[in-house]
């Protein structure tokens, strides 16, 4: 009866529907991140995009479909972003440029991530569909991400955050600070060209239908531009859920994975779940920019954390991870995708240690694909650019040795 996507579709809908109504009725802002988390993790399975391997296959397959579906999902965020911001319901809450920790995270990270697999999200929705590589690695990303913030690197990280540099004001350097250029500007320069682009390429293309048949969005894969357009509308989402609750940052997985964690193994705990009164900024639209990681997830500095008689877990992050990998399971029950999937041991002894690496990176860098490329990069912020070209690198030089042994494999032509 489950396999059947309609009977899950209708699942869904009662899923969500039901927990709008209770929010309305309790006021609990906080559980519609379930909905939001939801939404993103179905997004992401349907389109197949782990931001890990949409870098891996440029090399590997010469593909470069889902790095433009991932770029699709920043400029959507971009706009939205920039409407929201212009009509006063948002202030841009970009990363300082702690250089030293992008740089070092981002290559910590974009090792792992072929090691794994796949980034945070992407081990996600592949370990909700019965991946078991994944599911290994997801047992590790939270001891790397606990290692940085409470753990034996916890001093290693609060060295690396006093490399940061800020502007005049003491505010994030952004590209449109540099530029001296309004940041709605810019977006409308990136959309139109990012049209231009996809228009040239359309006509290129063999020519397809427009239309699709409606039961095809649930029972099929999605390209990766669709599901790009789909998750930055969702971060937009995001962000407007997590205002209700006091959090004033879009889209980001890393801490709600390691606030999951620590719930389910720490007893000394506080739960974080509705507006604080300490952040006079978050009120005001977050005027004196603070350390990211403070907005982002109620995240301390390491050298704070150990002062504090409990751990402050955020519940909206944790009820977002949730709902991901819920939503990403449905999906992948629709497409028939949604089985185990055994590996050889080695396999999954090399991805537990990639999913180490890739939550110590994440740690470092106080983000990962989600909340540094796809949030980061559409707030134009120049460290999470760093950030995400590291990551890149890194990526490509593993992926080069791991998987291609160190040898670049070239389109066939045919000889005539």
């Amino acid at each position: 009866m489950f396999n059947n996507w309609k009977s899950l579709l209708t699942i869904s809908i009662l899923f969500c529907c039901s927990i709008i109504v209770l929010a309305i009725l309790t006021r609990q802002w906080v559980i519609l991140s379930l909905v939001v988390g939801f939404l993103f993790g179905f997004s992401l399975q349907k389109g197949d995009l782990c931001g890990a391997s949409a870098m891996s296959e440029i090399l590997l397959m010469k593909d470069k479909e889902k790095i433009f579906g991932l770029w699709i999902a920043i400029l959507t965020s971009m706009v939205l972003f920039a409407i929201f911001e212009n009509i006063g319901i948002i202030q841009l809450v970009p990363k300082k440029l702690y250089w030293l920790s992008f740089l070092v995270g981002g290559i910590i990270f974009g090792i792992g991530t072929v090691l794994a697999g796949g980034c945070i999200s992407g081990c996600l929705y592949k370990g909700a569909t019965g991946n078991i590589n994944s599911i290994a690695a997801l047992l590790t990303i939270p001891l790397g991400i606990s290692a940085v913030d409470y753990g034996p690197l916890q001093g290693f990280n609060k060295h690396l955050l006093e490399y940061v540099i800020n502007d005049d004001n003491g505010n994030a350097i952004t590209l449109h600070s540099l530029l001296g250029i309004p940041y709605w500007i810019i977006v409308a320069f990136l959309l139109i060209f990012t049209i231009i682009f996809g228009y040239t390429k359309w006509k290129k293309s063999p020519r397809k239908k427009f239309y699709v048949k409606f039961g095809n969005i649930f029972s099929k894969s999605w390209k990766p531009w669709q599901a790009g357009l789909s998750i930055g509308m969702i971060s937009m989402l995001a962000w407007l859920s997590s205002l209700a609750v006091g959090r004033n940052y879009p889209l980001g997985i890393t801490h709600g994975v390691s606030n999951l964690y620590q719930a389910i193994i720490e007893k000394n705990v506080k739960f974080i779940y509705e507006k604080q009164q300490f952040p006079s900024q978050i009120a005001k639209g977050i005027q004196n920019r603070t350390s990211i990681a403070q907005t982002q997830s109620n995240y301390s500095p390491p050298n704070k954390q150990v002062k504090l008689e409990s751990r402050n877990l955020n519940v909206w992050l944790i009820l977002l991870t949730i709902g991901v990998m819920f939503g990403e399971f449905v999906s992948g029950k629709m497409t028939g995708k949604a089985k185990l999937t055994p590996k050889e041991p080695q396999q999954t002894l090399i991805a537990m240690l990639g999913g180490l690496l890739v939550g110590t990176g994440a740690g470092i860098s106080t983000g990962c694909i989600i909340g540094n490329v796809l949030s980061g990069w559409a707030m134009l912020s120049i460290g999470t650019f760093i950030f995400g070209v590291s990551t890149l690198l890194a990526n490509w030089i593993t992926t080069y040795f791991y998987l291609m042994g160190g040898t670049i494999r070239l389109k066939k032509t045919n000889q005539h």
